[in-house]
């Protein structure tokens, strides 16, 4: 999805309808939460209420509200696409923004796994599966990279497979960095580096 102003005008104006309806009861669990949403995105693409520059997103939450329904969880994909656009997510700490793009992505159908030190590396690791979009942290490896306000101290490694130019994308969006590294042992590995409001910090 294209991420501008007009972007967050969409989803701003979406999640301010949805409040609205929740307000006058018209909107009391998930599945008429869901419908509300299908519907006034419906709305808002037939009556061209917005920019043609964000009609692919509202094809895309259209065609996600359609096809998966309650699992959909257009508000928060709206969420975060409002927060993505306003600078508000810029804000946050390192850890916060780490943990906004995996549950994210864990929304979007990725599997998130957390790994110990025998499932990391060595004969007893996780055999991964490149065509499963996964992500794939090591236990011990995050528990020192961060320090307790949530910066990031130390480098952060991470594994992916699937779609992984469509996942960075998404973590680049939350200000993280995920550079490749060459490491034969331990294919599909990726270094993440936070770049929270400061160009050219080195961690």
């Amino acid at each position: 999805m294209t991420l501008t102003k007009k972007s967050g005008h969409l989803a701003w104006c979406a999640l301010v309808a949805l409040a609205l309806a929740r307000q006058k009861g018209d909107v009391l669990s998930p599945a008429q939460e869901n419908l509300f949403l299908t519907r006034w995105l419906a709305t808002a693409l037939k009556q061209r209420r917005f920019s043609r520059d964000i009609t692919p997103d509202i094809e895309w939450l259209l065609k996600q509200g359609r096809q998966l329904g309650v699992n959909a969880k257009l508000a928060s994909k709206l969420n975060y696409l409002w927060r993505s656009c306003t600078g508000e997510l810029s804000e946050q700490n390192d850890l916060f923004r780490l943990t906004y793009a995996l549950e994210t992505a864990k929304d979007m159908h990725w599997n998130y796994r957390l790994l110990g030190d025998r499932e990391w590396s060595g004969r007893y690791a996780v055999a991964l599966n490149t065509g499963v979009n996964g992500i794939y942290l090591s236990r011990s490896n995050l528990d020192v990279a961060f320090d307790d306000s949530g910066r990031q101290i130390n480098q952060l490694t991470a594994r992916l497979t699937g779609n992984v130019a469509g996942v960075m994308k998404l973590f680049d969006r939350c200000g993280w960095l995920a550079e490749p590294e060459g490491d034969a042992s331990l294919p599909h590995l990726f270094t993440f580096i936070a770049r929270q409001g400061e160009p050219g910090r080195e961690v």
